[in-house]
């Protein structure tokens, strides 16, 4: 418990990962002698949180929660505010209020360094992270003055299952509760029926996607072509809504395509590789194959849904994305990437700026020296081993974000005190930006 005199602690806890991982990380949290409670817009949150007194259901409208997430602040004199992914409309909101309000803030997000590390900054994630600020010549420098952190390798385990079936899960009570949810418009665009049912199809269809994705990479390999990768992300993925220039998957599909087919020496060809949770709402295959018609390389141009990205990286000349964290593992083996969506990776000495078609003639290499650097940095900063949807990957981030939660400071901080930070851009050593 907290000493007397000292602050204790209120964490309020709003949307995160689908399954258990908010609720085991509160059991953590409150071991310490924190206070914890959670609000919640539908039966799916109220599901995976057992304890109904520690626990807010909200039912109105966008228009209602400002004024309920003041109220849970000034009820339960919160302190921290913990949620998963910053740009939802509800999570926007309740963000301005508690920097508004000084209120130290925690996002969570699927890893910078997928597929065995989950994202932990203060203050904002993706395009919102302070990472978006700093160059990779301050970071390897931070890192020479810093105290080195030996960042253990984590085990390797798959979590691709769980997070499916607790995303169907999730959705299914939030079908089944239709009436006690709060009346906040889906971000992704569909209805929760169709999204349920998506799910559904995704997990009875897995065994075929398999057959068919192993077919698909075996003719690749054995074709004894060039290639190139594009790395796709879902329609509604945040980051690809939020921070990237295209307003669709198609957009996106159609300018790689077209400076493919501009630029790309003759034997040249194109793969692009969908999303491990591409669910079918966006018809890819088709799009892609009339794409490739309509710019006369229809031969040229290779489609695998899911499954390892290293086995198809292992032998691309380049891959191109708007802001897929997949890119890091492109990078890692020092192939040329073209990004063109505000990511923590998006630097000059890591990216390629080159229109399309000069990429694809003759694509920039990243820096492998700069690339160490960046990568060690977010290692040893925003990196946490571990995962959100199995036990055992749970376990290994709650051994270690708990202590990071309740620490003074960032993690950033110990890299950029606070007498040479608070006058720059970063704003790294404040209680909102970690």
């Amino acid at each position: 418990m907290a000493e007397t005199g000292e602050i204790t602690r209120s964490f309020l806890l709003l949307q995160g990962p689908h399954g258990p991982f908010f609720w085991g990380l509160a059991r953590h949290l409150r071991a310490s002698g924190a206070r914890v409670h959670r609000i919640g817009t539908t039966l799916g949150d109220r599901v995976f949180w057992p304890q109904r007194k520690s626990f807010t259901a909200f039912r109105g409208d966008i228009g209602d929660w400002p004024a309920a997430i003041r109220a849970a602040i000034a009820e339960h004199g919160v302190t921290d505010l913990v949620l998963y992914g910053d740009t939802k409309p509800q999570h926007a909101a309740a963000l301005a209020i508690a920097r508004a309000k000084g209120l130290t803030i925690h996002v969570f997000e699927e890893g910078y360094l997928r597929p065995w590390w989950v994202t932990y900054e203060r203050g904002g994630a993706n395009g919102h992270s302070p990472l978006m600020g700093l160059g990779t010549g301050e970071m390897a420098q931070a890192l020479e003055r810093g105290l080195p952190e030996q960042v253990e390798a984590p085990d390797h385990w798959g979590e691709m299952r769980e997070h499916i079936l607790y995303g169907a899960l999730y959705h299914a009570c939030v079908l089944a509760g239709r009436r006690v949810n709060a009346k906040i418009a889906p971000h992704r665009g569909v209805t929760v029926g169709h999204e349920f049912g998506l799910y559904l199809r995704r997990l009875a269809l897995m065994p075929a996607h398999r057959t068919a994705r192993a077919l698909a990479t075996r003719r690749i390999k054995r074709g004894g072509f060039p290639y190139h990768l594009a790395l796709l992300q879902l329609d509604h993925d945040s980051s690809f809504r939020h921070h990237g220039p295209f307003a669709t998957s198609e957009a996106f599909l159609s300018h790689v395509i077209e400076g493919f087919a501009a630029g790309a020496p003759g034997h040249h060809h194109l793969v692009m590789k969908a999303h491990p949770l591409e669910d079918g709402r966006v018809p890819q295959r088709r799009l892609i194959a009339r794409l490739a018609r309509e710019a006369g390389i229809a031969g040229r141009v290779h489609y695998v849904r899911g499954g390892k990205l290293a086995r198809l990286l292992d032998h691309a000349r380049s891959a191109v994305t708007v802001n897929s964290t997949a890119a890091q593992q492109a990078l890692w083996r020092g192939l040329p990437v073209r990004a063109f969506g505000a990511a923590v990776y998006n630097k000059p000495e890591l990216t390629s700026s080159q229109p399309m078609a000069a990429f694809f003639a003759d694509p920039t290499p990243p820096d492998r020296a700069a690339y160490a650097a960046f990568r060690q940095f977010l290692l040893e900063t925003s990196q946490v081993p571990g995962g959100f949807y199995s036990a055992r990957g749970r376990r290994q981030v709650y051994r270690r974000v708990v202590d990071y939660m309740l620490a003074p400071e960032g993690r950033y901080a110990r890299f950029f005190p606070a007498s040479a930070a608070r006058g720059q851009h970063l704003r790294l050593a404040t209680s909102r930006s970690g």
